[in-house]
Protein backbone atom coordinates (compact mmCIF):
# COMPACT_ATOMS: atom_id res chain seq x y z
CA UNK A 1 0.00 0.00 0.00
CA UNK A 2 1.34 3.24 -1.05
CA UNK A 3 2.29 6.06 1.90
CA UNK A 4 -0.64 7.75 3.02
CA UNK A 5 -1.27 11.56 4.52
CA UNK A 6 0.06 11.11 8.21
CA UNK A 7 2.00 8.17 7.33
CA UNK A 8 6.48 8.64 8.72
CA UNK A 9 8.52 8.79 5.67
CA UNK A 10 10.30 5.25 5.41
CA UNK A 11 14.16 4.72 6.93
CA UNK A 12 16.23 5.14 3.67
CA UNK A 13 19.86 6.63 3.06
CA UNK A 14 20.14 8.66 0.03
CA UNK A 15 23.39 9.78 -2.04
CA UNK A 16 23.76 13.50 -2.29
CA UNK A 17 25.96 14.93 -4.81
CA UNK A 18 29.02 17.43 -3.01
CA UNK A 19 31.90 19.08 -4.85
CA UNK A 20 33.60 16.35 -2.93
CA UNK A 21 31.68 13.43 -4.09
CA UNK A 22 28.61 12.12 -3.12
CA UNK A 23 27.90 11.62 0.56
CA UNK A 24 25.02 9.30 2.21
CA UNK A 25 22.23 11.41 3.90
CA UNK A 26 19.56 10.00 5.35
CA UNK A 27 15.96 10.86 6.19
CA UNK A 28 16.39 11.74 10.22
CA UNK A 29 19.37 14.12 8.45
CA UNK A 30 16.68 15.51 5.79
CA UNK A 31 14.08 15.87 7.43
CA UNK A 32 14.02 15.42 11.21
CA UNK A 33 12.74 18.92 12.84
CA UNK A 34 12.23 20.36 9.58
CA UNK A 35 9.86 21.62 7.09
CA UNK A 36 10.40 19.87 3.82
CA UNK A 37 8.80 19.76 0.24
CA UNK A 38 10.02 16.47 -1.75
CA UNK A 39 9.15 16.16 -5.07
CA UNK A 40 10.05 12.67 -7.12
CA UNK A 41 10.87 12.56 -11.32
CA UNK A 42 10.84 9.27 -12.92
CA UNK A 43 14.77 10.09 -14.19
CA UNK A 44 17.15 13.70 -14.32
CA UNK A 45 17.62 14.70 -17.62
CA UNK A 46 14.24 12.81 -19.13
CA UNK A 47 12.26 15.22 -21.14
CA UNK A 48 9.58 16.41 -18.66
CA UNK A 49 11.27 16.07 -15.52
CA UNK A 50 14.30 18.38 -16.76
CA UNK A 51 11.74 20.56 -19.15
CA UNK A 52 9.01 21.24 -16.93
CA UNK A 53 8.69 19.61 -13.55
CA UNK A 54 11.89 20.75 -12.21
CA UNK A 55 12.17 24.30 -13.39
CA UNK A 56 8.75 24.49 -11.46
CA UNK A 57 10.58 24.05 -8.31
CA UNK A 58 13.36 26.50 -8.80
CA UNK A 59 11.63 29.05 -10.15
CA UNK A 60 9.37 28.83 -7.16
CA UNK A 61 12.10 27.82 -4.66
CA UNK A 62 11.91 31.35 -2.99
CA UNK A 63 8.15 31.68 -2.88
CA UNK A 64 7.40 28.08 -1.35
CA UNK A 65 10.68 28.76 0.84
CA UNK A 66 8.58 32.05 2.34
CA UNK A 67 6.09 29.75 3.43
CA UNK A 68 8.00 28.23 6.15
CA UNK A 69 9.17 25.42 4.26
CA UNK A 70 12.85 24.82 5.10
CA UNK A 71 14.36 23.20 2.59
CA UNK A 72 12.80 21.61 -0.94
CA UNK A 73 14.38 18.03 -2.70
CA UNK A 74 13.88 16.17 -5.63
CA UNK A 75 14.15 11.97 -6.06
CA UNK A 76 15.43 10.01 -8.57
CA UNK A 77 15.95 6.65 -9.11
CA UNK A 78 19.26 7.78 -10.54
CA UNK A 79 23.19 7.45 -9.43
CA UNK A 80 24.45 10.50 -7.11
CA UNK A 81 26.81 11.49 -10.03
CA UNK A 82 23.96 12.14 -12.68
CA UNK A 83 22.06 13.74 -9.85
CA UNK A 84 25.10 16.19 -9.71
CA UNK A 85 25.11 16.71 -13.26
CA UNK A 86 21.63 17.54 -13.43
CA UNK A 87 22.33 19.89 -10.69
CA UNK A 88 24.77 21.75 -12.47
CA UNK A 89 23.11 21.43 -15.69
CA UNK A 90 19.59 23.32 -14.22
CA UNK A 91 20.69 26.12 -12.78
CA UNK A 92 19.22 24.44 -9.15
CA UNK A 93 22.59 24.65 -7.05
CA UNK A 94 21.87 25.84 -3.82
CA UNK A 95 17.96 25.77 -4.62
CA UNK A 96 16.94 22.56 -4.75
CA UNK A 97 18.78 19.16 -2.74
CA UNK A 98 19.25 16.65 -5.14
CA UNK A 99 19.09 13.19 -3.37
CA UNK A 100 19.81 10.04 -5.47
CA UNK A 101 18.10 6.87 -4.83
CA UNK A 102 19.95 4.46 -6.95
CA UNK A 103 18.69 1.52 -6.08
CA UNK A 104 15.13 2.52 -5.98
CA UNK A 105 14.63 1.17 -2.33
CA UNK A 106 13.78 4.74 -1.18
CA UNK A 107 10.96 4.70 -3.46
CA UNK A 108 9.76 1.10 -3.32
CA UNK A 109 9.57 1.51 0.28
CA UNK A 110 6.83 4.41 -0.37
CA UNK A 111 5.71 2.05 -3.10
CA UNK A 112 5.31 4.77 -5.36
CA UNK A 113 7.72 3.25 -8.26
CA UNK A 114 6.88 2.00 -11.80
CA UNK A 115 8.29 -0.91 -14.41
CA UNK A 116 9.78 1.51 -17.27
CA UNK A 117 11.94 -1.56 -18.76
CA UNK A 118 9.97 -1.07 -21.40
CA UNK A 119 11.23 2.62 -22.25
CA UNK A 120 14.56 1.67 -20.98
CA UNK A 121 14.37 2.86 -17.91
CA UNK A 122 14.14 -0.24 -15.58
CA UNK A 123 12.13 0.59 -12.11
CA UNK A 124 11.67 4.04 -11.32
CA UNK A 125 9.72 6.38 -9.00
CA UNK A 126 6.20 7.69 -9.71
CA UNK A 127 5.91 11.43 -10.30
CA UNK A 128 4.83 12.67 -6.62
CA UNK A 129 4.90 15.60 -4.60
CA UNK A 130 5.22 15.65 -1.05
CA UNK A 131 4.90 18.43 1.92
CA UNK A 132 6.66 16.47 4.99
CA UNK A 133 7.01 17.82 8.33
CA UNK A 134 9.82 16.44 11.04
CA UNK A 135 9.16 13.15 8.94
CA UNK A 136 5.59 12.66 8.75
CA UNK A 137 3.72 13.50 5.08
CA UNK A 138 1.29 16.18 5.06
CA UNK A 139 0.48 16.18 1.66
CA UNK A 140 0.70 13.92 -1.45
CA UNK A 141 0.11 14.53 -4.54
CA UNK A 142 1.04 11.60 -6.97
CA UNK A 143 0.45 11.67 -10.95
CA UNK A 144 -1.44 8.91 -12.90
CA UNK A 145 0.89 9.04 -15.60
CA UNK A 146 4.46 9.26 -15.53
CA UNK A 147 4.94 11.97 -18.39
CA UNK A 148 2.25 14.46 -16.82
CA UNK A 149 3.56 17.19 -13.99
CA UNK A 150 0.49 18.36 -12.73
CA UNK A 151 -0.96 17.35 -9.46
CA UNK A 152 2.87 17.35 -8.52
CA UNK A 153 3.79 20.86 -10.18
CA UNK A 154 5.75 23.48 -7.93
CA UNK A 155 2.26 25.60 -8.56
CA UNK A 156 -0.21 22.99 -7.28
CA UNK A 157 2.19 22.62 -4.22
CA UNK A 158 2.51 26.06 -3.61
CA UNK A 159 -1.14 26.45 -3.34
CA UNK A 160 -1.24 23.87 -0.85
CA UNK A 161 0.92 25.40 1.59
Amino acid sequence: MPISVGDKLPNATFRVPTEDGPVPKTTDEIFKGRKVVLFAVPGAFTPTCHKNHLPGYVHEADAIKAKGVDAIAVVAVNDPFVMGAWEKASGADGKIVFLSDPDASFSAALDLTFDGSAAGLGVRSKRYSMVVEDGVVKSLNVEDVPSKADVSSAAALLAQL
